[in-house]
C-alpha cells in the first residue's frame, strides 16, 4: 500500500466539487494544470479568475520532499519555527554527499564516515519531528519519489529544482527555497505566481534510437534555458500517452533546463502500469475513480491555442536523436549534424568519458535500453573506446537490474558502478586527472553541463544525450558518431553497425529490494534531542537576520558586476563545498567565487573600495561586513539559473549584502532572495547596467514607501563625483514587503506559530 494514502483519498473526494468550481468562475474548459492548482487552494485563498504570470495565490501542497544537501538549512530554520511536527507529509533523502571516486560500497562507506555528523543530524531532526528518514544509499530523491510518493494530481514542493521530475505522474512539482520548505512543514500557505502555460503537443511515436530524453533536449532548444521561466509546460497528445512513465519523468525532471515551474502529463495507462510495478495499485484505483479530473477537457486538448499560452507541437516520428551542449544544456545539436558542428566549433571529439544514470534517466526502461547496446560489444567484437560508467536512481532500480543480469553486462565491457546517489551529476565526482584542467569531452545522461559541473574541470566539454546514445559514443569514443548511419571497426577489421537499442518499460519479474532504505519517524518525537556541536565545522545554528533599519539605504558598495551567465552553481558552488551546506558561514565562503567579474574578466577577484586592493570575493565581502558597509551585487540575465539551494540567497545574505540587482531573475533564486529579506530588483532599462562603474557609492531610494509595483530609484555616485540616477523594478507583493520590512520570512513564521 502506499505512503500517506488517506491524504490521497481526501484529495481526490474533493477534487471533482473544486474543479467544477473553478470551471464555472472561469466559464470555460480546465487545462491540467488548472485543475491541479485550483484544487490546492489554500483555505484562506478566495477563489477568483487569477492573472496568469500577475496574481500572487497561496496553495496548500500535499507534501514536501527534501535532499540532504538542501534539507541541512531547511531544517535548521524549521526548528526556529516552534512546531512538535511537520504539518504535511515530509521526507529527507541523503543523496548529495556521497563522492563517485572508486565504486559504490567503498564510496559510500567514505561517506557515511565522512558526513556521520550530517547525517545523524538529518535522522534525529526527522525522528524528533515525523519526517520519512531516507538513509545514505537508498537512491536520489526524485527517482525515490517517483518510486514511492508521486501520484496523479498532487501538489509537491521540494528542496532541489529537480523536484519537477514527479510530473511524470501526473504531479505538479515544484522545486523551492528552504525556507519554502519550512513555510509548508510549518502548517503555512504556500505562495506562487499563478503561472502561464505552455502546451506542448507530442504527435507520433517514440521509435528506434529517439528517446524521451529526445524531446526535451529539443524543446530545450526551441525554448532556452528561460524561455520557460514563470510557466508550467503540460505535454499532450498521442505521442505522450504512448510513452512510458518513467520516459514522462525524464521530460519533466529537465524542464529545470528551461526554467519552467514545473511540467506535467495527463494521467494515463502508463502511469497507472507504473504505479501497481511499484506496489501502489490502491493510488491506480483511486485515480481510476476520478481520472476525468487528472488530465485536460477534451476542448483543450482539441483546441490548444484557446487555452495555453503558447502551443508547441513535435513529430516524434521524425524527432532525431540530440546532444545538448557543451556548457548549456540549451545548445541542441541532432546527431546527424553533429559532426560538422563540432569541427567548426573546435569542440574535442574524442570522448574521455560517458556516464548514465543521475536523477534523470535512471528507470529501469533506461538501464535495460543502455545493456542492450552494452552486449553487443561482445557480439559484434567490439570494445569499449570511452570509459563507461552508471549511476543507479535507486536501491531498487540497482537491486532489480543485478537481479536480472544487466550488471554482469555492463562489468564486461568494463563499466563502473557508483553509489544510488547524484554523484557526477552534481560534481560529486573525484575524477583522476581533472585537476589538470585539461581539454577533453564527456557524454552525460545527466540534466546540467554548465563549465566546471561534472568534475570542476573548466575544459571539460559535457554533452548531455539519452542513456542509449551516450551508451554508444562511449562504444565508439567519438563525439562525431551517428549510430543510425555509421559503422564501427571490429576486432577482425569488419564494419559492423550498432543495432537500435531495446528494453523493457517495467521489469517482466516486477521490482525487488532487500532493504530500501527507509527509516520511519517515531510515534512521540517530544523525548528526542537533537544537538548540534557548537564547535563543529558541517552544522551551525542559525541566528534571525536583522530587521529592515526602516530608511533608505545609502552608501552601498558595489561587491561585484557579473558578466554573462551566472548560475546557483557560480553563486554558491557544490562540490566540495557540499559539506558546509549545514554551516552558513563556512559555506559563506564560497560566495560568487565562480562569478565572471565584468570589469577585469576573471573570477573570485573584485576591487575593494576600503583599500583599493583586489581580492576574493568572501574575504572583500567579510571586510565589507566588518566595517559596517553595505554592499549590492550586479548581475546579467537570468540571475540564479539553476538549482533550488538557497544558500545563493542566504550566503550574501550572512555576509552583509542588501541588494541583488539584475537584467532578469530566474524563478526560484528570486523567490529565495525574498524570503531571505533581501532586495530583489530589475533595471528597469536593461541598458543601465552599462552604467555602472567599478567604484560606484549606490543609494537605493524609495524604500520608506516601499509598496508593490512602484519602481525604486538607483543613484550612482561615480568615483569623480558625478551622479546616474535610473529607476529598479522588482515583483514584491505587500506580503514579500512583510517579509523585507522583518529581516526575512522566517522572523514573522516564527511569530506566527508562537501565536
Amino acid at each position: 500500500m502506499a505512503f500517506d494514502i488517506e491524504m490521497i483519498k481526501k484529495l481526490y473526494a474533493e477534487m471533482p466539487a473544486k474543479v467544477e468550481a473553478a470551471r464555472k468562475l472561469l466559464a470555460r474548459p480546465l487545462t491540467l494544470s488548472e485543475k491541479i492548482l485550483f484544487s490546492h487552494l489554500h483555505g484562506d485563498q478566495k477563489l477568483e479568475n487569477f492573472a496568469r504570470g500577475g496574481s500572487y495565490v497561496d496553495f496548500a501542497p500535499d507534501r514536501v520532499a527534501m535532499q540532504d544537501a538542501t534539507a541541512q538549512m531547511a531544517l535548521l530554520q524549521f526548528m526556529q519555527a516552534g512546531r512538535p511536527k511537520v504539518a504535511v507529509p515530509s521526507t529527507v533523502h541523503c543523496d548529495h554527499l556521497i563522492s563517485a571516486k572508486v565504486e559504490a560500497k567503498q564510496d559510500l562507506q567514505v561517506a557515511t564516515t565522512e558526513s556521520k555528523e550530517v547525517y545523524d543530524f538529518l535522522a534525529s531532526v526527522s525522528n524528533k519531528y515525523g519526517l520519512g528518514f531516507w538513509k545514505p544509499g537508498a537512491g536520489i530523491i526524485h527517482q525515490v519519489v517517483l518510486e514511492n510518493y508521486a501520484f496523479p494530481g498532487g501538489l509537491m514542493i521540494g528542496t532541489d529544482s529537480h523536484t519537477v521530475n514527479a510530473g511524470g505522474l501526473g504531479m505538479l512539482a515544484i522545486g523551492v527555497g528552504g525556507a519554502d520548505a519550512c513555510d509548508v512543514m510549518a502548517g503555512l500557505a504556500w505562495e506562487l505566481k499563478w503561472p502561464k502555460l505552455i502546451g506542448i503537443k507530442l504527435t507520433g511515436k517514440l521509435s528506434g534510437w529517439t528517446a524521451p530524453k529526445d524531446v526535451i533536449l529539443k524543446v530545450a532548444g526551441i525554448l532556452t534555458v528561460k524561455g520557460g521561466t514563470g510557466a508550467i509546460v503540460e505535454y499532450f497528445g498521442e505521442g505522450a500517452t504512448s510513452m512510458s512513465c518513467t520516459g514522462k519523468g525524464t521530460i519533466c525532471n529537465m524542464g529545470a533546463e528551461i526554467g519552467a515551474t514545473t511540467s506535467t502529463f495527463g494521467y494515463d495507462s502508463s502511469m497507472s502500469r507504473y504505479l501497481a510495478s511499484t506496489g501502489r495499485a490502491d493510488v491506480a484505483a483511486l485515480a481510476d475513480t476520478v481520472a476525468a479530473h487528472l488530465t485536460a477537457d477534451a476542448e483543450v486538448y482539441a483546441n490548444p491555442e484557446k487555452y495555453f499560452d503558447e502551443v508547441i507541437e513535435i513529430d516524434l516520428n521524425t524527432l532525431e536523436p540530440h546532444l545538448n551542449g557543451p556548457f548549456t544544456p540549451d545548445l541542441a545539436t541532432p546527431i546527424s549534424k553533429m559532426k560538422e558542428v563540432a569541427l567548426a566549433n573546435g569542440w574535442p571529439t574524442k570522448i574521455e568519458v560517458g556516464l548514465i544514470g543521475s536523477c534523470t534517466n535512471s528507470s529501469y526502461e533506461d538501464i535495460s535500453r543502455a545493456v542492450s547496446l552494452a552486449k553487443q560489444v561482445a557480439e559484434k567484437g567490439l570494445t569499449t573506446k570511452a570509459e563507461y560508467m552508471i549511476t543507479p536512481g535507486s536501491e531498487q532500480v540497482r537491486y532489480t537490474i543485478e537481479r536480472d543480469g544487466f550488471l554482469d553486462v555492463f562489468s564486461k565491457i568494463g563499466a563502473k558502478v557508483f553509489a544510488n546517489a547524484c554523484g557526477p551529476c552534481i560534481g560529486m565526482w573525484e575524477r583522476v586527472g581533472a585537476e589538470k584542467k585539461e581539454k577533453n569531452t564527456i557524454v552525460h545522461s545527466f540534466n546540467r553541463n554548465f563549465a566546471k559541473r561534472a568534475d570542476g574541470n573548466p575544459n571539460t566539454y559535457a554533452f548531455v544525450g539519452s542513456p542509449e546514445l551516450v551508451t554508444a559514443l562511449a562504444i565508439a569514443g567519438d563525439l562525431t558518431f551517428n549510430p543510425l548511419t555509421d559503422t564501427l571497426t571490429n576486432d577482425k577489421g569488419e564494419q559492423v553497425k550498432l543495432d537500435a537499442p531495446t528494453g523493457d518499460e517495467l521489469p517482466l519479474k516486477g521490482f525487488a529490494v532487500e532493504d530500501a532504505g527507509f527509516q520511519a519517524p517515531a510515534e512521540d518525537g517530544s523525548k528526542v534531542v537533537v544537538a548540534v556541536d557548537p564547535t563543529s565545522k558541517r552544522l551551525q545554528l542559525l541566528d534571525p537576520f536583522t530587521a529592515w533599519e526602516g530608511t533608505d539605504l545609502k552608501s552601498l558598495k558595489l561587491l561585484i558586476k557579473a558578466k554573462g551567465k551566472c548560475t546557483t552553481d557560480h553563486i554558491s558552488m557544490a562540490g566540495p563545498w557540499l559539506k558546509f551546506r549545514g554551516h552558513l558561514d563556512n559555506i559563506s565562503n564560497n560566495l560568487l567565487i565562480g562569478a565572471v567579474n565584468f570589469f577585469n574578466e576573471k573570477t573570485d577577484n573584485v576591487k575593494s573600495q576600503i583599500n583599493g586592493n583586489y581580492d576574493t570575493v568572501p574575504n572583500t565581502q567579510r571586510a565589507y561586513k566588518a566595517a559596517g558597509v553595505g554592499t549590492i551585487v550586479v548581475g546579467d540575465e537570468n540571475y540564479g539559473e539553476g538549482s533550488s539551494r538557497e544558500h545563493a540567497a542566504m550566503e550574501p545574505r550572512h555576509l552583509g549584502v542588501r541588494v541583488v540587482l539584475t537584467k532578469s531573475f530566474a524563478r526560484i533564486h528570486e523567490t529565495n532572495l525574498k524570503k531571505q529579506g533581501m532586495l530583489a530588483l530589475t533595471f528597469a532599462n536593461k541598458n543601465d547596467y552599462d552604467q555602472i562603474l567599478e567604484d560606484d557609492t549606490i543609494d537605493i531610494i524609495g524604500l520608506t514607501e516601499f509598496t508593490p509595483e512602484k519602481p525604486l530609484t538607483i543613484v550612482l555616485t561615480h568615483k569623480d563625483g558625478s551622479t546616474y540616477s535610473f529607476e529598479a523594478n522588482h515583483t514584491y507583493n505587500q506580503q514579500q514587503i512583510e517579509w523585507f520590512k522583518a529581516g526575512g520570512a522566517l522572523n514573522i513564521i516564527r511569530k506566527q506559530v508562537a501565536q
